[in-house]
């Protein structure tokens, strides 16, 4: 025989535990799977976030190697013109002013007390798959110094689409300032180690 429950404990039950305790175990494991999938989407955003991150961190450091190789890039190129000014002068001493012609045609490398460690010396008209990457070479064809450079995703490329640099000497003269000298030949004012053609830099 089935013992009636009192009203007061059913009402007791119902009020703790609901008229039927199944929904509320159902709605617990409905709560547990909604908490397991809102777990699984903030792995997925932290997952993508991470990911941006580090391909702007690597971007940044890319840029900075680059920003770092044009630096040395340039205090080699600002030697050999201390190493140019030197010579330039010697010449002047000397009194010998038709000797600087020759400076345009001779290897700057030739100059330094001690040349750097990434000159790879003198080439016949290099090609930048022969030589490699962040090393000087002379080119005995053009008489011009060229730098290959290592890293330039972001070098904008000179008039022949490769990446590298190409210094030479120039001579630089003044006509005469008096209209009575305009026929005497113009008269040396310096030299200067500067690039064939403008480069820069994204």
């Amino acid at each position: 025989m089935i013992k009636p429950v009192p009203s007061s404990e059913y009402r007791i039950q119902s009020a703790v535990c609901g008229p039927d305790a199944q929904p509320a175990r159902h709605s617990a494991r409905s709560t547990l799977y909604s908490n397991r999938g809102f777990t699984l989407i903030e792995l997925i955003v932290v997952i993508v976030i991470v990911v941006v991150i580090a391909g702007a961190f690597l971007d940044r450091v890319l840029y900075y190697q680059e920003q770092a190789e044009k630096t040395a890039m340039g205090s080699v190129a600002a030697s050999l013109q201390s190493a140019l000014t030197m010579q330039y002068a010697q010449i002047l001493t000397r009194g010998k002013p038709f000797d600087a012609p020759a400076l345009a045609n001779a290897n700057p490398m030739d100059w330094m007390q001690k040349t750097p460690s990434n000159y790879a010396g003198e080439f016949y008209d290099p090609d930048p798959a022969s030589v490699e990457p962040g090393n000087w070479v002379f080119d005995l064809k053009t008489r011009d110094m060229v730098y290959l450079l290592n890293n330039a995703n972001y070098f904008k490329p000179g008039k022949d689409g490769k990446k590298w640099v190409r210094f030479h000497v120039v001579l630089k003269y003044e006509p005469p300032l008096l209209p009575s000298l305009q026929h005497e030949p113009a008269s040396l004012s310096g030299a200067l180690f500067e690039p064939v053609e403008p480069y820069s830099w994204f």
